[in-house]
């Protein structure tokens, strides 16, 4: 066997251990008990979500935590959000709805759109979410326990992702991956080091006053990643910041089309890899070596034997682990080659888009 095989076998390995090893640092929700219940402001941005209003409110509605309210925000839609809005929840006292005002230049829709709602909230707690989330009706005493007890003034965690689409299967549970297999989880839930850091705005659960102390979703006004900006103000600001497995509580719906997670992807990942070159050449690199390579000896096998399947067989099993650890379609493991083209595909189209100064189109609005 060459040295190269032997290369791609200890890596392969290594990276099964270290997914392992590193999901252990991500704590779950589970069945913890709360003493008490304090107000939570849950607060919910839409815009052309005329799909996804009724249900989000059907969820909300179902939630067994006696002391929240929820506001949401119609951002200027041009289809049926506020009608539908208007219908499903006008008999729910816990509820208000606003619409929002028009967006302010150097502005993010979405972090305009947050901020307006941060004004009405009487919470102690402010839970943020995305218009396509689903909840189980005990996750905000599970979150708010979780949080509590490890204190910590800011959980967030990336969502159990159901996908239909194409490109959904293949770029969405990448998610999962990129955060199990690149974010040293200890660094980022133990200490305040601000590179270690992740977040997912689908879910977002401040403590009231350390929201106020980082000032906001107006210090973030003009990210396009918001969350994750937001998440290391925090630690600026001496805030613990905990990122949670939450896939057992809260499902995301991300992208209905090929065309939304193609778009969407390709606004967040460039800027959310801090808008570097050498990072992207270098990522690419790196999955191209020890990602698809090892799939590529898979023909060889054939003719040399059966031992040249073992780097693939490996990042299979890390793939899988992730998969069933984030509660996805286990089947989707066998599309990793896949959908590693495709993240990389992604990544350097949206990294091509900021070089070439083209603007980012995201629900009618470009951004730049």
């Amino acid at each position: 066997m060459s040295l190269l095989f032997w290369l791609l076998l200890g890596s392969s390995l290594f990276l099964l251990i270290w997914t392992v090893c590193n999901s252990l640092f991500l704590p779950a929700l589970g069945r913890r008990s709360l003493r008490e219940q304090p107000l939570v402001t849950i607060l919910v941005p839409m815009r052309n979500e005329a799909r996804n209003a009724a249900a989000l409110i059907q969820t909300i509605q179902q939630l067994r935590y006696h002391n929240f309210e929820c506001i949401i925000l119609d951002d200027q839609s041009t289809d049926d959000t506020w009608h539908i809005l208007q219908q499903t929840s006008l008999h729910d006292p816990r509820f208000r709805l606003i619409q929002g005002g028009p967006l302010p230049k150097q502005w993010v829709g979405k972090v305009h759109a947050c901020h307006q709602l941060s004004t009405h909230a009487n919470g102690e707690y402010l839970l943020f979410l995305d218009a396509d989330i689903r909840l189980q009706p005990d996750t905000i005493e599970q979150a708010l326990s979780l949080l509590q007890a490890r204190q910590a003034k800011l959980l967030t965690g990336f969502p159990a992702f159901p996908v239909d689409t194409l490109l959904g299967r293949l770029l969405v549970p990448m998610q999962h991956f990129v955060i199990y297999t690149h974010l040293p989880v200890l660094l980022a839930n133990h200490t305040l080091w601000k590179s270690a850091t992740a977040a997912h705005g689908a879910f977002m659960l401040f403590e009231r006053q350390a929201y106020e102390e980082i000032g906001g979703h107006r210090a973030v006004h003009a990210s396009l990643v918001e969350d994750v900006h937001m998440a290391r103000r925090m630690k600026e600001q001496g805030h613990r910041v905990l990122l949670a497995n939450v896939t057992s509580h809260v499902s995301c719906y991300m992208y209905e089309t090929n065309r939304e997670a193609w778009e969407g992807f390709a606004k967040n990942i460039f800027t959310g890899l801090g808008r570097s070159v050498p990072l992207v050449i270098g990522m690419t690199c790196f999955y191209v070596l020890l990602y698809l390579l090892p799939f590529a000896l898979l023909p060889l096998s054939l003719l040399y034997g059966p031992l040249l399947l073992l780097p693939a067989l490996l990042l299979w099993l890390q793939r899988l682990y992730i998969d069933y650890d984030t509660r996805q379609q286990l089947w989707l493991f066998l599309s990793q080659p896949l959908a590693i083209i495709a993240l990389i595909a992604i990544m350097n189209y949206s990294m091509y888009l900021a070089l070439l100064k083209k603007s980012y189109y995201w629900k009618g609005r470009t951004y730049s």
